[in-house]
Order: structure tokens, then sequence, then C-alpha cells
């Protein structure tokens, strides 16, 4: 490989970047886990997580990554055979299908063709079929990190509602909590599943639920093995700020750097229409460029990430190598059914309009440099419309100001 100079261009969909502000909160000495300053810190970011989630309820932290969580939705409501409808939108949503059924659930999966999210209408038909309620969870990854698509989940709850189920909703949002707008209490969510290395800024090795009390109140009646995941061994400490075993405090001090820039900083609402702004800017790169989305239905495009279609005859891990010897930037790679097919360009996270413009660039010498057929033009496609975006913003800055 060339030799490079400069920093490398991480633009998988997670890990994302990690602001050095944050690196440095992590850079802390150590500090008494049992003692009144950790106290502060833990309700101070289980506070903050509510507030990510946009939840009153109760927020549960691992250390552990995004797989944790999910076996942890799963065993603290739901006992062994139980019926559980899940849905094929990705390589992500069929590894935790592939969970459900080792931890001896009876998981229904529903084929689908990994360019398009959840159906809503499919929701309430398979459960208004379900008269006897033996479905006991609807299971759905809000953004499928392996396709850039994203499903409607407050249209998933309208659904299960027009079916007048009980069924508890449990959604995945490990790429998209704190990227795009995902609304836990209004949505009527259940058990929420995320983790520290996408929107959040941090490294892995944190993970969440924000539970409702439906979920809480199925907890107690739930009969999967469980014991390190147990939310009711967490409640306790939880309440003064502690945790029943040591956690990992220094992540928790990356994690309050995190929650501040999000919320006191930028505020959530200009986060997730910076995420909007820079995946059109990125759509509108790969329309130029003559290049297929992955994700077929634009209510469904995702803000985290954009998956590409390689042309017939072409290897997209071919090209991607290409780009990072020749250019030090590491783009994500197609997944099982995907392997090969699709690069995927993440923009998520710490991320600006200059990053973006870069990664771009990146994209687009290296269709040429590994003799993929395109048009040029991507970038200055994303420019033009990131400029014009910034225009049009500029009178609402002002006033803001005034």
């Amino acid at each position: 490989m060339a030799l490079h100079t400069g920093r490398h261009f991480l633009q998988i969909p997670g890990p994302t970047n990690v602001p050095d502000r944050v690196l440095r909160a992590m850079d802390y000495p150590t500090m008494d886990h049992r003692g009144q300053e950790f106290a502060d810190l833990g309700a101070e970011v289980l506070a903050g997580m509510q507030r990510v989630f946009q939840t009153e309820g109760t927020v549960v932290i691992y250390p552990a990554s995004g797989t944790g969580a999910w076996e942890a939705a799963l065993v603290n409501t739901l006992s062994p055979g139980d019926k559980v409808l899940m849905f094929e939108t990705g390589h992500f949503a069929t590894l935790w299908m592939k969970m459900a059924d080792s931890l001896g659930l009876d998981a229904e999966f529903v084929p689908g063709d990994w360019r398009r999210g959840v159906d809503p209408a499919l929701v309430e038909e398979k459960l208004r079929a379900d008269t006897a309620h033996a479905v006991k969870a609807v299971c759905v990854v809000h953004n499928e990190t392996s396709t850039g698509v994203t499903s409607r989940i407050g249209e998933v709850r309208k659904a299960i509602d027009a079916a007048g189920h009980p069924a508890l909703l449990l959604v995945d949002t490990i790429s998209s909590l704190a990227s795009i707008d995902y609304r836990h209490d209004a949505w009527g969510v259940d058990v929420t599943v995320s983790g520290s290395q996408k929107g959040l800024m941090l490294p892995p090795g944190l993970s969440f639920n924000a539970v409702s009390d439906k979920a809480l109140a199925a907890s107690k009646t739930a009969k999967l093995t469980r014991s390190y995941w147990d939310w009711n061994d967490m409640l306790g400490p939880n309440a003064k700020g502690f945790f029943p075993y040591t956690p990992a405090t220094n992540l928790l001090y990356g994690l309050r750097e995190a929650l501040t820039m999000l919320l006191e900083e930028e505020g959530l609402e200009n986060v997730f229409a910076r995420h909007d702004r820079h995946a059109e800017a990125s759509r509108r790169a790969v329309r130029a460029w003559g290049l297929e989305l992955l994700c077929q239905e634009p209510r469904e495009y995702s803000s985290s990430l954009t998956a590409v279609l390689m042309p017939e005859g072409h290897d997209a891990d071919a090209l991607r190598q290409v780009i990072l010897e020749r250019f030090d930037m590491s783009l994500g790679a197609g997944l099982t059914k995907l392997a090969g097919k699709v690069f995927r360009i993440g923009h998520l996270g710490a991320f600006n309009d200059l990053m973006l413009a870069g990664t771009l660039a990146g994209v687009e010498m290296g269709l040429s440099a590994a003799g993929v057929p395109h048009k040029a033009g991507g970038v200055l496609a994303a420019m033009d419309y990131l400029s014009g975006a910034e225009e049009a913003a500029a009178p609402k800055m002002a006033a803001a100001g005034d």
C-alpha cells in the first residue's frame, strides 16, 4: 500500500469517527464507581439518554455491543417458545432473528428483498390473523445498516394498534439513534435497542435499552434465562446513579461529552437536519454518477448511510480496495447477500460538509481508478446542493441571531 499522510477517512456506517474532545474526555483518571462523583455522572448520562431516546421512561446502559442490547430486549420480555414476528430487511435483521431462534423463541421471519423496509400494512395483516394473540413481540430494525433502508416505526405502531393486538414492539436503532429522528414514547415503542459507536460518536462498548412501563411489567413474568442482562437488577442502583457491577467508567465520561455536543450545543433537531442534508447530497452524487441506490422507496431513504449498487460485472470489494489503497478511505462492504454487489457510504456521527465533499471525491476518484463505468460530476452535484441549502438556511440563522 502507498504511504499515506493526513487522517484516514473512516466512512463506514459505524464505528464512526470519534471527536477529539470526546477522546480527551475519556482520557481522564478512572474514578471510584461507588462514590458520589460517579453517582452524579451516572445520573447525568442516564437523564441525557432519556432525551436522546425522546422518552420519560427507563433507560438501561450496559457495557456491551449492540448485540448485547438485542439479547437484553428479548430475555427481559419473553419466555421460551414465545412467538415473535420479525422482518427480513437486511443482514442485521437476520442476525437478530437468529438470536431469537437460539434463545428458544419461535421466530416468524417475514421474507424481504433487502431494498425496502417493513410494510406496516403487512404488520397489520399478520396481527389481525393472529386472533389467539400468540405473537408476543414484533421486532423491527429501524435503520438497516446493511442496506441504507429506514423502516417507518410510527406507522408500524399504528398498524399494531389498528389490529388491536397486545404484542410488544421492540426496535433496533443501533445505526439511527442520534442521527435520524426517533421517538420512543410518541411512537409507542416498548423496547428500543441501541449502541454507542455510531450516532453517539463514541467507540464501541456501550449499549442501551429504552424501556416502556408495559415492557417492565412483562419482565416480571418473562421466563427466558437472564442474569447479566436483567433490568430488575439495574433499576435500584440506577435510581441513585450507580450500576450493579463495574461500569465502563471512561466510556461514560465520553458519553457525557457527546451528550453535551448533541443536546446542549447542536440540539437534536439540528443533528437530524444535518444528517438529512448529507444523505440527500450523497444521493444526488450517486444519481449524477449514473449509479443506482439500493433503497427503492424514497420514504425509506436512510440519513445515516447510502448503499450504492455496482454496475453489472463490477465488484464492490475491488472498488473499495482501490479506494483504500489510493486514497486511504474505508467504505462499508456489502454483507452476506450483498457481498461484492454494493458499497456503503457512512455519513453519520461527527461529520460536516467538507468531510462529505472529501468522502464523495474519494468515491468519484476511486470509480475512475477502478474502471467502473460512471459519469463525472457527482461531487459537484452534492456541492451544489449543500451550498444551496446553506444559502436557504442563512436568513433563518440571521433571524435567530436577531
